[in-house]
């Protein structure tokens, strides 16, 4: 069984992977430290030690608190934030009661406070760490080792935020890597359904309007044909910069094929898509590309409708562009309530580049 049922072995959104993999790194932390605390309670209880044997009890708890939701609920207990706070005051006590056999504990913990928490959490969290392991060990140990303990603990706690701050910009650039495409920087397919099933649930919870336009340029494979593949890139590039111009920060601009692309539209009627949408093909037409390439597109527009599925809201848009590519190309056509049955065909007709 998978430890986070929400989120599938192999997601297809980089993002949930990225998600998944730092929710299994919690989750192991929280079982480890548990695995290993637990027998300490037992321990010091032996030895009489009961308010460390209760802050022990309570690490153990919050640990197995964190396991049980992540697996039942896939939520982040406190989102961590107690393991910081135990984990300090159970390692200075026990230091202060127990000399250097408790100290050893500090090291690890002080490590895992940065896979655990947000890099500014963990920072301000190990100053903290460091500080109060600093006056127990002047006030526990001689002058020489106060100094090896600080300044030994304070390299491990700098070591851990540079590897954990390289491993969360990694992430990231990894993250952006998948989820855009390379050549023009819009969005790439890996997100589509999940955006598109944000503006269904703004849709149906809260009556909010949302439109996309599937955008695809006239014969491009004549401009690959002619001009050569390097400058069909260029063009693809250029015709991106001419779209963003006119979109929203809120607009989500995604390529989905060669030269084939989606506009999602916020808080947009069909009214204010089919505006949008002709004034982007406009931009397109009003002047060549590379200075002597001249390029159209045909782009089909879709309100979502309340009970359809994002496959189904993408089809009729889909469905749309299907009708303007077959009426002559260069215009806008907006899409039926339910989905016709006709298939869509690529742009196979022998119509020349429009002017």
């Amino acid at each position: 069984m998978n430890t986070f049922s929400s989120i599938p072995h192999s997601p297809t959104n980089p993002t949930l992977a990225v998600l998944g993999f730092k929710r299994q790194l919690v989750y192991h932390l929280h079982l480890w430290a548990f695995i290993a605390v637990a027998p300490l309670v037992v321990v010091q209880w032996q030895h009489h030690h009961f308010l460390l044997s209760g802050l022990l009890i309570l690490f153990c708890i919050n640990a197995l608190a964190v396991i049980a939701l992540l697996r039942l609920r896939d939520t982040y207990f406190l989102k961590g934030r107690l393991f910081p706070l135990l984990a300090v005051a159970s390692a200075a006590y026990s230091t202060a009661i127990n000399g250097h056999a408790g100290l050893y504990w500090a090291y690890p913990a002080a490590s895992a406070l940065f896979f655990l928490l947000p890099l500014r959490e963990a920072i301000a969290s190990n100053i903290i760490f460091v500080t109060t392991m600093a006056v127990v060990s002047f006030l526990k140990f001689p002058e020489a080792d106060f100094w090896r303990i600080t300044f030994s603990l304070g390299l491990t706690c700098v070591f851990s935020m540079i590897f954990a701050w390289l491993v969360g910009k990694l992430q990231n650039e990894l993250s952006r890597v998948a989820t855009t495409d390379p050549l023009t920087g819009c969005l790439n397919r890996s997100q589509l359904a999940d955006i598109l099933n944000s503006q269904i649930q703004m849709r149906e919870r809260y009556e909010r309007v949302s439109s996309l336009i599937l955008l695809d340029l006239d014969h491009f494979k004549l401009i690959n044909d002619q001009w050569g593949h390097l400058a069909g890139d260029k063009v693809l590039k250029e015709m991106v910069l001419r779209l963003r111009k006119r979109l929203r920060e809120s607009d989500k601009l995604f390529r989905i094929g060669g030269e084939e692309f989606m506009i999602v539209l916020p808080e947009t009627n069909q009214h204010e898509c089919n505006l949008l949408a002709q004034q982007l093909l406009t931009s397109i037409n009003a002047r060549p590309f590379l200075e002597n390439i001249k390029v159209t597109a045909s782009a089909g527009i879709a309100e979502v409708s309340k009970g359809e599925t994002w496959s189904v809201w993408l089809n009729r848009a889909d469905q749309a562009l299907y009708k303007a590519k077959s009426r002559g190309r260069n215009q806008v056509v907006s899409a039926s309530t339910h989905p016709s049955s006709e298939p869509h065909d690529p742009d196979n007709a022998p119509t020349p580049i429009a002017s």
